[in-house]
């Protein structure tokens, strides 16, 4: 694989760069899991960043982008996490959904949905798993029962990402009532101010609500919300499962910088910890390194027309598990100044090592837990017998 950019895409970096250097807020936002205030904060700044055409850069001019590869991407991934820009509150739309959509909507879905995640003015929160289906998907038990033009939602979401303050969300649904497992799934829209859609907020450790119990009671959607035909929920599911595990989601760049500053945290500190430590900080370093090159070679195969299969759940165990070893070693050289929280009078930038800790322990569930990675990795790509 060729590592020289291109002298286009060395001005598309230095471009990227200007821009950030010149719209990043000095101060970082409130959380967008915390407030309705820190929520409306974010999607003031992708309207920022969609206003310079950065909400989301390898789509279509038409829908808010500006056409550009993947190698763009990435690269624009690199600077936007050098600057110290604020975390993507829309992430599920632009990141999951709204390459699904690329695919499989219609034209008319396309230009309903697309420009208005791109621009923020549309958040998107991902209704996915269920009390009694959270790893296990196939078991979705929530229903969408077509009545006329319409489908009429009823069931129960947990662990619904955004939901608490998003405006729609994406499910998977039930609507064949004879069916079972894999088969008889659609995916379906639902604006979450619907008639009949309740939703609790879920506290997590530190206290915010970035996860939300929903509750569908005769929820009435047009079956216009519908991506792709009825029953192909699963096949199009696997689809935006292969955009949060293999690539969209979590850019290398995010892990680098982390990396970079886990470094710049042990040698200001490296007389105060155990010579092991080193070694520690080297892994997360090579680690981040090593998933930048892995993506970057995956990215280019995309550009030259291959697809993403079975070892995005390669890329999903490697990222995650690298996160909680790069952000144990952070708390293992802060030691008990490591449990100052954000809030915390003293606590500076320490708070923020372990608001990403908090957040790491998500990672192995989140995305497919990392179980079912393996025995996906073990079936599909090693061929093993399935037990």
């Amino acid at each position: 694989m060729d590592l020289t950019y291109t002298p286009q895409q060395v001005a598309f970096r230095k471009e990227v760069r200007t821009w950030m250097e010149q719209n990043v807020p000095s101060a970082p936002l409130p959380s967008f899991d915390s407030s309705r205030e820190g929520f409306e904060a974010h999607r003031d700044w992708e309207k920022v960043l969609h206003k310079g055409r950065w909400g989301m850069v390898t789509w279509p001019e038409s829908y808010g982008g500006r056409g550009l590869d993947l190698i763009q991407w990435l690269i624009f991934e690199e600077e936007y996490y050098r600057a110290g820009a604020p975390l993507r509150v829309n992430q599920n739309g632009i990141f999951l959904l709204g390459p699904t959509l690329m695919e499989y909507g219609t034209e008319y879905q396309k230009s309903r949905f697309l420009t208005a995640m791109a621009s923020g003015d549309e958040v998107w929160a991902q209704a996915w798993s269920e009390p009694q289906a959270g790893s296990d998907l196939a078991a979705v038990r929530a229903t969408a029962k077509r009545d006329g033009d319409d489908y009429v939602l009823k069931g129960h979401k947990i662990w619904s990402s955004r939901a608490v303050f998003a405006d729609w969300a994406f499910g998977l649904f039930r609507t064949d009532p004879q069916s079972e497992r894999h088969k008889g799934l659609s995916l379906i829209f639902f604006p979450l101010d619907a008639p009949g859609v309740k939703i609790q907020p879920i506290a997590q450790i530190d206290g915010e609500t970035g996860f939300a119990e929903l509750f569908l009671d005769d929820v009435r959607v047009p079956a216009f919300n519908r991506l792709g035909e009825e029953g192909e929920g699963w096949r199009i599911c696997m689809a935006t499962a292969g955009f949060e595990r293999g690539l969209m989601l979590r850019s290398p760049a995010r892990f680098q910088v982390t990396a970079q500053k886990l470094v710049a945290l042990y040698l200001a500190h490296q007389d105060e910890v155990e010579p092991s430590v080193r070694d520690a900080v080297m892994q997360a370093w090579m680690d981040a390194e090593a998933y930048a090159f892995s993506i970057y070679q995956t990215a280019s195969r995309l550009i030259a027309g291959g697809s993403i299969g079975a070892e995005a759940s390669t890329n999903k165990i490697f990222w995650s598990e690298m996160d909680i070893a790069t952000h144990k070693t952070a708390l293992s050289i802060l030691g008990a100044r490591s449990e100052l929280l954000r809030s915390a009078p003293d606590a500076g930038d320490i708070g923020r090592w372990l608001d990403g800790y908090f957040f790491s322990l998500a990672g192995p569930i989140y995305a497919g837990s990392n179980e079912v990675q393996r025995n996906i990795i073990a079936e599909r790509m090693l061929g093993l017998p399935r037990v």
